[in-house]
């Protein structure tokens, strides 16, 4: 299929599934459901008067359930999900009526660390739970305004798409005789979004200046580390807001529309993306583009991380090796799960075989169905045969192969333990 008659195709896909998607919405009371509707009326509409749909006392309900639903760690205030619950009515009153007087302002995020595959340490910001409440809200009725408009080349953090949907997506155009990759990487993405970039590339859609100051807040609000404010947040938006996503893929949209209008095939998922092309000079003269394009928002491509591969050597994205006919978890992503096993299967933990079993159930059954649609038949047969000869070191305290007989697959069985080839069958 020419480039041009695939992306027609690609975006007469996407309007039935921007169709499909809100179908079910548009019956329904929830605020999130009537922006849907909105939208789909007027999709090139510049919105205004939007704030009260912000704080409107249903939206800020439907936000908190979500953000309960989500749990995650108290902010500098040390006020946890529980304790917000126990004055829920006061505390949504209160935002509801600084928003109302334009007068909300946000905590200082708290800055954490997480570690990263490479040794390094990835700073993540945790708002309060009063903040993600207000950020939920101010999502609920911005998302569906630019949902309306992103390209199906995005995959991160959108209601109806998925890793799944990202891998299938790259196997179908490398199958359309793309096998050669620009494998890109924008270097420090979160921590370099330039805000005034972002706060056009919204007002774009949204002339409310009530909105476009609460996201401006939020964008700007203190950092906090080990107790100590930090300057100014200047640039950049922290990872681990409920926003984030929302605001990286509007401030990346640009750039899907500037390689769509350029004709070349662009898998993205937040901020990690693959340019597939169909011969070497091609993807060396896509990758200019990139560079190029990305520039105009301020962003760098990290110099030893961006490479032009071949699918035959091997494609790394979203923690799958792509081949030219087949695709595989990758090395580190395995290693990921043994070293996850060995937690959960220490020999001194003060607890018994059932109970360790328990803990880890959701380590298989979270890492083996995200890699199901890979080819893994005889990996997840050797992983369950190694995790098994775990739990029986556990059970007799010491590796032994006597202890095959003595503790049978069946025990294990029946003692709950779920296992990685068990998941290969049904659909993700």
């Amino acid at each position: 299929m020419h480039r041009s008659s695939r992306r027609l195709a690609k975006v007469c896909s996407g309007e039935r599934r921007n169709v499909d998607c809100r179908k079910g919405l548009i019956g329904g009371l929830c605020i999130e459901a009537a922006c849907w509707r909105l939208v789909r009326k007027e999709q090139k509409k510049k919105w205004h008067s939007l704030i009260f749909k912000v704080w409107n006392w249903k939206n800020l309900n439907e936000a908190w359930v979500k953000v309960k639903q989500n749990r995650g760690a108290d902010g500098i205030d040390e006020v946890s999900i529980e304790e917000f619950e126990r004055t829920l009515e006061q505390n949504l009153n209160e935002i509801q009526r600084l928003l109302k007087q334009d007068r909300y302002v946000p905590n200082p995020v708290k800055r954490v660390y997480i570690p990263k595959p490479d040794g390094k340490r990835r700073p993540l910001g945790i708002p309060t739970i009063r903040d993600r409440v207000v950020q939920q809200a101010l999502k609920n009725v911005i998302e569906p305004i630019f949902e309306a408009e992103f390209l199906d080349s995005s995959f991160g953090y959108r209601s109806g798409k998925s890793a799944k949907q990202a891998i299938e997506q790259i196997e179908a155009i490398r199958d359309e005789g793309n096998e050669w990759v620009v494998d890109a990487d924008i270097k420090a993405f979160f921590d370099t979004v330039n805000h005034e970039k972002l706060i056009d590339a919204v007002a774009e859609r949204i002339s409310d200046g009530r909105v476009l100051r609460l996201i401006r807040a939020f964008l700007e609000a203190d950092i906090m580390e080990q107790g100590q404010r930090l300057a100014k947040n200047v640039i950049g938006t922290p990872q681990g807001g409920v926003i984030s996503p929302l605001l990286a893929n509007i401030y990346l949209h640009y750039f899907d529309v500037r390689m769509a209008e350029l004709g070349y095939e662009v898998v993205r998922y937040a901020d990690d993306f693959l340019v597939l092309c169909g011969s070497e000079e091609e993807a060396k003269e896509a990758l200019s583009h990139v560079e190029e394009i990305l520039g105009e928002l301020e962003l760098t491509l990290h110099p030893e991380k961006t490479k032009i591969k071949n699918f035959s050597e091997g494609v790394d994205f979203l923690g799958f090796t792509i081949y030219i006919s087949h695709k595989v978890p990758q090395k580190k992503g395995i290693k990921k799960f043994k070293d996850a096993v060995r937690r959960a299967t220490r020999r001194n933990l003060p607890i018994n075989l059932e109970m360790v079993i328990q803990r880890l159930n959701p380590v298989v059954i979270g890492w083996g169905n995200y890699f199901r649609i890979a080819n893994v038949n005889w990996l997840y047969k050797g992983l369950d045969s190694w995790t098994r000869m775990r739990l029986r070191a556990f059970k007799e305290k010491k590796k032994s192969y006597l202890s095959n007989c003595r503790i049978t697959n069946e025990f294990l069985e029946n003692l709950g333990l779920k296992s990685l080839s068990t998941l290969l069958n049904p659909e993700w």
